[in-house]
């Protein structure tokens, strides 16, 4: 007689924790390390492989600009307005996209009134709208925060109309059975069941509005580091241009860093993975 064992379940494979704190720092610093080493390699090599990277200035050379920038008021004055333009910006954007996007979700006669002119906007590109800033706005400030807001305010529409949409009914159902009015279905179920994907959409209408920042301040700013960054470009002053590169990039990174943190202090309700990176 032959006996058949069966296999009970297999066991789900376990979720490898990351490692401790100071180790993932000190390899994301060496991950930098290598890619400013490869840089310097590159700007020391002959042009064989088609790229002429040698017209690159070196790491010594961007940092002697950055040295020389940092000991000037003017590139904080530059760091200053690009920031104040991307807060407005965003803030704007994130009030107006946060609300529309929570009332087409639950109008659908706010979707039909609204929806076909918003589709028929969203494709086309913020920059754009520079000239028709120009001809609405008597500053150019006042037109490049409304180039940023442009910018920003679809993708946050998007993410928080498809977040309200996808949250369970039976959610609604239970509140409203318990006596719940409209406002209560809205601050206490429908706002916290989407932030995931509302904040989903303000982190990427941030990395959106600073392209678009920049490139506004480019074409018709006065200050600012896209204005700076594009004044070195025509003067030749190529370490200067990687400096107002970089500048960019850590400023962009500082504010999105700064989102997804509010969001996930904002979520913490929210179960989290065992090997969730933070």
């Amino acid at each position: 007689m032959t006996v058949t064992r069966v296999a009970g379940p297999r066991a789900a494979p376990a979720i490898r924790k990351p490692g401790p704190f100071p180790v993932r720092w000190l390899v994301r610093a060496l991950s930098l390390l290598v890619v400013v080493g490869a840089w310097q390699v590159l700007t020391t090599a002959d042009a064989r492989i088609g790229v002429n990277f040698d017209r690159l200035p070196s790491p010594s050379e961007v940092a002697g600009e950055l040295a020389k920038q940092l000991s000037s008021p003017v590139y904080y004055l530059d760091l200053v307005q690009s920031v104040i333009r991307i807060l407005t910006g965003f803030g704007l954007a994130a009030v107006a996209g946060i609300g529309l996007g929570v009332l087409v979700a639950r109008s659908r006669w706010a979707a039909d009134l609204l929806l076909p002119p918003l589709e028929a906007v969203r494709p086309i590109p913020a920059i754009a709208l520079v000239p028709i800033a120009i001809l609405l706005f008597p500053t150019d400030e006042q037109g490049i925060v409304f180039i940023t807001a442009t910018a920003a305010f679809f993708p946050i529409l998007v993410s928080t109309r498809h977040a309200v949409r996808a949250l369970p009914t039976l959610w609604e159902e239970a509140v409203r059975t318990l006596g719940g009015r409209r406002r209560h279905v809205l601050w206490h179920v429908v706002l916290p069941g989407a932030l995931p994907g509302i904040f989903g959409g303000l982190s990427v209408g941030m990395g959106v509005a600073w392209i678009c920042v920049i490139s506004a301040e480019m074409i018709s700013g006065e200050l600012g580091v896209g204005y700076r960054t594009w004044h070195a470009y025509t003067v030749v002053d190529y370490p200067a241009v990687l400096v107002g590169m970089a500048s960019i990039g850590v400023l962009g990174w500082l504010t999105s860093a700064a989102v997804e943190v509010l969001g996930r202090r904002l979520t913490r309700w929210l179960p989290r993975g065992e090997g969730s990176l933070r």
